[in-house]
Parts: C-alpha cells; sequence; structure tokens
C-alpha cells in the first residue's frame, strides 16, 4: 500500500534514542500525566515503542488499523515496512522533539522502532463535536437555520456546501504559541480584493501571542481601532450569511473551536442587514432595513430628548402632554437626569440576569421582572409612567439590529447621550451626536471607511446599503470594495423574457 511521506526537516534530532530514555524524556514533559500512554513490544529481539495520549486518539481505529497489523507483523519492524504495510494513510516520519510534543497534543500516534533515526506517526484524532442545531443569536424567519459549530471541519464543509465553486479559497494560518489554533482565511479567488485578502493575512500572521480564546477574541486582535465601541468586523453563527458575504467579495475568517465566523471590510450598515432582506420581496426588505435604521436612532435620542426636555426645553412638549406629565412626575423625587438613569441600569439588568439564567427561566425573569419592577417602580413614586414608556420604546428599538455587538453597542451609547442631556439639554445631545459623527468618520474596517457610501459618498451602493432594490436592478458588487469582478451577470441577458414559442 502506497504511504504519505511528509518528513519534517531536522532542527534537533534525537534520533537514534534507546526507547527506555525516550520514555524518560516524553514523562519528563508530560509532568509523568497519566494520560500519556507509552508501550513497549519486543519481536525479534527488537524494542518499539507505540507512544500517544488516550483521550486524544481514536481507541478503536487504533486497534484495528495499527496494533492488529503491527502485532500480526513476521517482519522485522522498520520505519520504511510501517509506512507501506500499516492501512492507515496518514503516516509520516518525524525526528525533532518539539513537532512530537505538538503532534502528541492533536491526536498523533507514534511508532519508533529502536536504533531508527525518526519515528513514525499517525493521525487517528478523536474529534468531540456538537450537531449541527438553530443559530442562537441570529434569529431567521426565513432561508436556512442551520448555525456554525466548534468543529471547523464541519463549519469547513458548510462553506465549501454553500460555495461549490473551485474559486474558492480557504487558506490556513496557525496562531497562539502555547496553544496554536488552525485558522482559515475564506475568499473568492477571482472577485475579492487582493489589498482587503493581504492586510487580513498580513495582521493575523503577525499575531504574536499565547493563545486565542475565540475568533470574537481574535476579531479585536486585528481590528484597525481597539478603543472604538463599535465592531469593525461582521461576526456571525449563519452559515448562508458567511457565504454570501465571500462571494460579495469580502473575506472570511474561521477558527477552530469557535462557533462563529467574522466578515470584512465592513461599514456601519452591514449591522443593520439581514439575510432575510434578501430572502424576502425588495418592498419589504427594504422596509425592514430602514425600519432598523430608524430604530437605530430612536434607541440612542429618544429617552436623551425627554431627559433634555423634562429639564430645560418645556417649550417642545404640548400643553396637553405638558399637564399630564406633570401629575406623573408630581410624587417623583429624583430629578429627570437620575430617574432616568436608574430605569436604564434596571433595564440592563434585568437583559443581563436573563442571558445569564437558563433559556426558559431566563425568559420568565425578563418579562415578569419587568413588569413588575415599573409596576412597583411608579406605585413607589420612583419614577413616572411616561418614562416607563420611553425607555421600554428604546429598549426594544435596541433588539432590531441583527448584530448583537452592534445591539450592545447602541445601549452603551444611550448612558453618556443621557448624561450629556441632562448637564446641557439639547445642546448636550448636539454635542454628543457630533462626537459620534466625527468618531464615525475616523473609523475605518481593513481601511475602508466605516461610514461608506455616505462618506465618501458613492451613491451606486446606497441600493445596497439604505435599502434593496429588485434582483435584476443589482447587476453589480458593490464598489466600495473594490472587487476584481464587479459585475455579479449581465442585465440585458438575464432579464431577458421569452415567449415559449419564440
Amino acid at each position: 500500500m502506497r504511504k504519505s511521506r511528509h518528513k519534517n526537516k531536522s532542527r534537533s534530532s534525537i534520533f537514534p534514542i534507546k526507547v527506555d530514555e525516550l520514555q524518560d524524556l516524553l514523562e519528563s514533559k508530560f509532568e509523568n500525566n497519566p494520560d500519556l500512554i507509552f508501550t513497549i513490544y519486543e519481536h525479534q529481539q527488537k524494542k518499539v515503542a507505540i507512544f500517544f495520549i488516550a483521550y486524544q486518539v481514536q481507541s478503536d481505529k487504533l486497534e484495528e488499523f495499527l496494533l492488529q497489523p503491527l502485532l500480526n507483523k513476521k517482519e522485522e519492524w522498520t520505519n520504511k515496512s510501517l509506512l507501506n504495510e500499516i492501512p492507515l494513510s496518514t503516516g509520516a516520519t518525524k525526528d525533532n522533539l518539539e513537532d512530537i510534543l505538538e503532534k502528541l497534543l492533536i491526536g498523533e500516534v507514534f511508532v519508533y522502532p529502536e536504533g531508527e533515526k525518526e519515528t513514525v506517526s499517525f493521525l487517528l484524532l478523536k474529534k468531540e463535536k456538537r450537531q449541527l442545531a438553530r443559530a442562537e443569536t441570529e434569529s431567521l424567519v426565513l432561508g436556512p437555520k442551520v448555525a456554525f459549530t466548534e468543529s471547523l471541519v464541519t463549519n469547513l464543509n458548510l462553506v465549501r456546501w454553500g460555495i461549490r465553486s473551485t474559486d474558492l479559497v480557504l487558506e490556513e494560518i496557525k496562531v497562539g504559541k502555547i496553544t496554536p489554533r488552525e485558522v482559515r482565511i475564506v475568499y473568492m479567488k477571482s472577485i475579492a480584493n487582493e489589498s482587503d485578502v493581504n492586510t487580513m493575512r498580513q495582521r493575523i500572521q503577525d499575531l504574536n501571542v499565547d493563545t486565542i480564546e475565540d475568533n470574537t477574541v481574535l476579531m479585536q486582535y486585528i481590528e484597525d481601532s481597539q478603543i472604538t465601541i463599535f465592531p469593525q468586523f461582521y461576526s456571525t453563527e449563519l452559515p448562508d450569511r458567511f457565504c454570501y458575504t465571500v462571494t460579495s467579495g469580502k473575506v472570511g475568517v474561521l477558527m477552530e473551536g469557535s462557533p462563529n465566523g467574522f466578515i470584512g471590510p465592513t461599514t456601519l450598515f452591514s449591522f443593520f442587514e439581514s439575510t432575510e432582506d434578501i430572502y424576502m420581496r425588495w418592498n419589504a426588505g427594504s422596509f425592514f432595513r430602514i425600519l432598523r435604521f430608524v430604530a437605530m436612532v430612536l434607541s440612542v435620542l429618544l429617552t436623551p430628548l425627554y431627559v433634555a426636555a423634562v429639564t430645560y426645553h418645556y417649550e417642545l412638549i404640548p400643553t396637553p402632554e405638558l399637564i399630564t406629565l406633570g401629575q406623573s412626575r408630581a410624587a417623583v423625587p429624583f430629578p429627570p437626569l437620575l430617574e432616568a438613569l436608574i430605569l436604564e441600569f434596571m433595564i440592563e439588568l434585568l437583559r443581563e440576569a436573563g442571558a445569564r439564567l437558563p433559556t426558559k427561566v431566563g425568559q420568565t425573569m425578563g418579562i415578569v421582572g419587568g413588569i413588575v419592577i415599573g409596576q412597583a417602580a411608579v406605585e413607589a413614586g420612583l419614577t413616572s409612567s411616561i418614562l416607563i414608556i420611553v425607555i421600554g420604546i428604546s429598549a426594544l428599538a435596541s433588539f432590531t439590529s441583527p448584530s448583537y455587538l452592534m445591539g450592545t453597542t447602541v445601549r452603551v451609547i444611550r448612558f453618556p447621550m443621557i448624561i450629556l442631556a441632562g448637564l446641557f439639554g439639547i445642546i448636550g445631545i448636539m454635542l454628543g451626536i457630533c462626537f459620534l459623527i466625527i468618531h464615525l468618520l475616523r473609523i475605518t474596517s481593513l481601511g475602508r471607511p466605516y461610514l461608506t457610501p455616505l462618506y465618501p459618498f458613492m451613491w451606486k451602493d446606497f441600493n445596497k446599503a439604505l435599502f434593496r432594490l429588485p434582483l435584476n436592478l443589482q447587476s453589480n458588487r458593490a464598489f466600495l470594495l473594490r472587487p476584481k469582478d464587479a459585475t455579479r451577470y449581465k442585465r440585458k441577458e438575464s432579464t431577458k423574457k421569452k415567449d415559449i414559442d419564440e
């Protein structure tokens, strides 16, 4: 049987070595870890060592494909005979201690006939993974519901299933010194801009860290700015969204052990797009996308406007409503600023408690807790009923963003805006808005402006950011990405209709 013979160049070879000495060396490196299995066999007066990490290896395949053929072998055991006769296609030779220690931890089994200048390894990794399930953080009504898992192999299969093209590139990079993890850069070779691909690759390769816990952590390491609260890459657990953006010309990243992928470059408007906008009619898709933008503005400004109006600008409130508001606030001992901050803090406590509790208990806690605490606060005179409505609308509006990261950003921004409104009124709100706009103008994602297509102004990309047009009018990819191939299809040919008798 023909075998692959991948050989690592020696940096500091430890072979040939006595089997007993090899055992002592490995046990000292693993601090006498009981999971290190080191077994010595003797055949024709020649010792052979087999060593591996117990929980990392598939025991059934180890027994069937390695141990049985090995023990039934009558000829002398050598590296050449092992590679040729063991029915496993992952055979390789190694002579470097660092490589051996690293490969032991990822499920390789080593066989060393005493006296050889190298040891032979076979990959028999036991992979633990959960079954495919519905997305938890990105709920959809239309379209595929399956989500990524912690298995990189499964995630790559989902991407391959979504993009069945030889043009798809899955570039491999190792990240982490103590715990190396496999990272894949995903892009379309004939579409993605080379500058974006090179930037993403260079930033990941330049990382000199001990370990990366998750893809969202990797995302923070390579962002253009780590100070801003705004996310600069879109993190998603939906393979269909990942595939759609990759075929649009963006660059995606998947990592071993992470149930999320992230995509770049992105703009502010990317975080209010949903794949449902594509699956439904363009009219409805445009309406809901605009609705999310309006909801974001409401979530940020509604409570600050209430605080500013009640504190400084009574003339903004209609007279009938002003009377109702005065009656509602008559028993409230706190100024509007403190009142709003207390209620917002209570809402965030309920939201965080609901997220950390088990699903069924968390849902009940959020609904019942909000109703009970809100009603009790009004009856106790701690707040007005009108502010309860304002806070409730602001909280609901923050949930409309398809991106959890952007929803969190909106929630945090609301607090300094409330403080500015309480201190300086409408002038404070305008100061906050100006600061936000200036800050957003300075943000970039992989070097691309964050407010595109508003700045720099690209009117041709408005139908891909702010609203949707019918599919037959979207023949080009987004110009802001500067893709190699900007044309998705030729409009005249693809939309030409013929009668059946033509």
